[in-house]
């Protein structure tokens, strides 16, 4: 529209003529929208408000007297405030780019100022501090003319042919060297071991796949051995097998045989032999029995016909007395005593006929191995113990 004028973003608008600007200005500043602007009797310039950069190299000489090269770089604006734009369009307005010069010969003066009083150490080591000390000092005279200092970067210090911060980087640099070379004969070291690692896996490895093989082999072959042996065991295992089973049939047949044998001969025999042994045991019973019969029936005929013959013996015992000369003592009752006397030895005598006769262990009595005989013979048996008895108890009878 014609008269109506409106500033960049980055830029302010300055309106001479009519009334004066802010504290008495020269102009009026408009920022951020447009404005009427009358012609010819309004002038309009236009104040860029974007960021600008200085850059400075300057040889600085430090609290020690050695000279250093820095290079800086200044990176500021037109402050966004009306009295910054003032004091800035009056100054810089005609030309715009005197800004550039006029920071960088600032910041070069107080650069130097600054560096004079660090040491080199300082200055190296503390680059921050020195850049924040710099924008500090030049903040005030940098406002005055309209100016804001955004940023201010160190970017080199060089002390030239000195070899000053070189000498002074010495140690760090050998320290780095030889850490950097501990470092690399670590890898170096870490390298060879893991490539010895990987040679000792890869031989185990192919250790491992020999072994594995070697089995398969070996599996292998046992099974084609298996196989080709397949065919003769199986034969030897079906010739074995009718082998068992003839030899089972021929226990069977065998132990049939054995007990048909026993059946038809054994048994029998056996059944015989018992049948005659029992036989024999009860012909034998039988012929004790006779046997005792006999000899019991033999003993009391023999018994009797001593027992007939005694008064014979005795008699005959006696006659041996008939020329003999006797003296008899103690009168009637000697004579007693001997014929009680020659019964006894009659008796003896028929003991001994009978012992003879029938053997000395058929049913001896008891005691003096005399036959218990009846009646008169027991008695006169007596009278020969009691003859005795008064041979002992009255002397002796004499026989001449």
């Amino acid at each position: 529209m014609f008269g109506y004028r409106v500033p960049a973003p980055d830029e302010a608008m300055l309106i001479s003529g009519g009334r004066r600007g802010l504290g008495g200005a020269p102009f009026r500043v408009v920022t951020g929208h447009g404005k009427f602007v009358l012609p010819i009797f309004r002038k309009t310039r236009f104040l860029t408000l974007s960021m600008c950069e200085a850059e400075v190299t300057e040889t600085c000489v430090t609290r020690q007297g050695i000279a250093l090269h820095v290079r800086a770089v200044i990176a500021f604006k037109v402050g966004n405030d009306t009295e910054s734009i003032v004091n800035a369009g009056q100054r810089f307005l005609s030309d715009q780019d005197q800004m550039s010069v006029l920071t960088g010969r600032i910041f070069a003066g107080h650069l130097r100022s600054i560096i004079g009083s660090m040491t080199v150490e300082e200055i190296v080591t503390e680059r921050q501090k020195l850049a924040a000390e710099v924008l500090d000092t030049s903040k005030a005279e940098m406002a005055k003319i309209g100016l804001i200092v955004d940023s201010l970067q160190i970017q080199s210090i060089d002390d030239g042919d000195v070899g000053y911060i070189d000498a002074m980087s010495a140690p760090h640099k050998a320290a780095i060297q030889r850490q950097a070379q501990i470092a690399q004969a670590q890898a170096t070291q870490a390298s060879v071991e893991a490539e010895q690692v990987a040679a000792r896996n890869q031989a185990e490895y192919a250790r491992q796949t020999a072994v594995v093989k070697a089995e398969y082999s070996a599996e292998v072959d046992r099974a084609q051995a298996r196989a080709a042996q397949a065919g003769p065991l199986a034969q030897a295992h079906a010739q074995q097998e009718v082998l068992d089973a003839q030899t089972e049939l021929a226990q069977r047949a065998a132990q049939l045989r054995q007990q048909q044998l026993v059946a038809e001969i054994v048994k029998p025999a056996e059944a015989e032999a018992e049948r005659i042994r029992v036989l024999a045991v009860a012909e034998a019973e039988r012929m004790k029995i006779q046997a005792a019969a006999a000899a019991s029936y033999d003993r009391v005929a023999l018994d009797r016909m001593l027992i007939d013959q005694l008064p014979q013996i005795v008699k005959e015992a006696a006659g041996g007395l008939a020329g003999a000369n006797v003296n008899v003592l103690n009168g009637a009752d000697g004579l007693g005593e001997i014929a009680a006397g020659l019964v006894g030895q009659g008796l003896t005598i028929l003991d001994s006929v009978r012992q003879n006769l029938s053997g000395s262990d058929n049913h001896p009595e008891k005691g003096n191995g005399r036959l218990g005989l009846p009646g008169r013979l027991a008695s006169a048996e007596k009278g020969t113990e009691k003859t005795e008895k008064t041979e002992k108890n009255d002397g002796p009878v004499v026989i001449d």
